[in-house]
């Protein structure tokens, strides 16, 4: 069994300092526990809580940004869409093109993300059953990208909390593509009454151990300084000085079922 990839930044391009800071400690950190890593961050969010919830600093500016973090540190870059007008325009800097698990099922979207010829990371819907994500995984084969991989990322339970079935990882994985666990989305509590999602992130080791030892290929941690200041999903947000001792826990889970 191959080591886990990881794929980690802060949920949103909020300055150059902090993306920068970041991206700096999730490299150093994966190339000193030796797992291949993506850097993470949406230019934009169009899916928030509140009319007055942070949405970006201006999507050319965020995407510079980005583009900056590729060529100086040499990573590639995961970032998200929302409509089939931005897949180009992401296409410019990004490695990885992400589907928001709300946008999982829109035809015109997958197809879109599929036409950059970039890989396409489709993450599962709330309301999804693992076994329909094949669908999704369809829609990007047939418009001629074989490069696909699914993000768990929990499915809803009753109205303000989310659980994931690990159970799912056979099904996903039947869909021959990288199969990756949402260490922190998938612990959030949406519909909060304040208008701002809550979170658990106590619990990311927990479940983050939970996928290495079940085989999911990769995790989805997004990290931050300090998750208290952030300005999108803070509240469930990893703080970035605890990434390098959880990955030494997660690599030596893979190293033990290796071993077996």
């Amino acid at each position: 069994m191959e080591n886990f990839f990881l794929i980690a930044g802060p949920c949103v391009v909020e300055n150059r300092e902090i993306t920068f800071q970041v991206a700096r400690e999730v490299k150093a950190v994966c190339e000193e526990v030796g797992i291949p890593c993506y850097f993470k961050a949406s230019y934009k969010k169009a899916n928030r809580s509140s009319l007055n919830s942070f949405t970006g600093i201006g999507n050319q500016e965020a995407l510079e940004i980005l583009a900056d973090v590729k060529k100086e540190l040499d990573m590639k870059i995961v970032t998200d869409i929302h409509t089939e007008e931005e897949a180009a325009f992401a296409a410019r800097v990004a490695n990885v093109i992400q589907i928001p698990a709300f946008l999982c099922r829109q035809t015109d979207l997958l197809v879109a993300a599929a036409k950059t010829g970039k890989t396409v990371n489709v993450k599962k819907g709330q309301f999804l059953s693992p076994e329909a994500m094949r669908f999704a995984v369809d829609k990007v084969r047939a418009a001629g990208n074989p490069n696909v991989m699914i993000t768990e990322r929990g499915t809803s339970f009753g109205y303000h909390d989310l659980i994931v079935d690990y159970r799912g990882i056979k099904a996903l994985k039947a869909n021959n593509c990288p199969v990756i666990l949402d260490c922190t989305h998938s612990l959030q509590l949406p519909n909060q009454t304040e208008g701002v999602t809550g979170g658990r992130p106590d619990l990311i080791e927990t479940i983050a151990k939970a996928g290495v030892a079940v085989g999911f290929d990769g995790l989805f941690i997004e990290t931050h300084p300090n998750p208290s200041k952030a300005l999108s999903d803070g509240a469930n947000m990893l703080p970035l000085n605890e990434l390098y001792p959880l990955l030494k826990k997660l690599k030596k889970i893979r190293k033990a079922i290796e071993d077996e």
